[in-house]
């Protein structure tokens, strides 16, 4: 005996479930798109350098022109802006930047356990060069 349960119904794909599943999506996308860094800056790149505390540190805001960044390590090696470099290097970039802009400013970011001698060694090559805004980075 054959039981009849009505017409068979076509299975329906649920849209609801659908268009929640799209709108989170979209919603991931647009948060994940906003934290990329803006075209015209470069990400500093970050030095091998543990910053010497101080009582009193400078204010970034106003500082003015952004100055010539050189690091040294533990080890004695040198970096300008985040890049490593050799001695004579270092000193043909800092001539490059004295003849474009001698009144640029200097900063250095010397490492805690660094040498003294190799910190002088820098200072004496930006003052040979006619460098006179030197400063120390330092952290708080």
């Amino acid at each position: 005996m054959r039981i009849d349960l009505g017409e068979d119904e076509q299975p329906e794909i649920g849209l609801i479930a659908l268009i929640d599943c799209i709108f989170f999506l979209l919603m991931f996308f647009m948060v994940a798109t906003s934290f990329k860094q803006p075209v015209g800056e470069k990400p500093q790149k970050e030095l091998p350098v543990t910053l010497p505390a101080a009582q009193m540190s400078l204010d970034r805001v106003g500082a003015g022109a952004p100055p010539l960044t050189i690091g040294v390590d533990k080890q004695g090696k040198l970096y300008i802006d985040g890049s490593r470099v050799s001695v004579q290097e270092l000193h043909d970039r800092l001539k490059q930047e004295a003849a474009a802009s001698p009144g640029r400013p200097v900063r250095i970011d010397g490492d805690e356990m660094a040498r003294y001698q190799d910190i002088v060694h820098v200072l004496d090559l930006c003052q040979f060069e006619g460098f006179t805004k030197i400063s120390m980075h330092t952290r708080q």
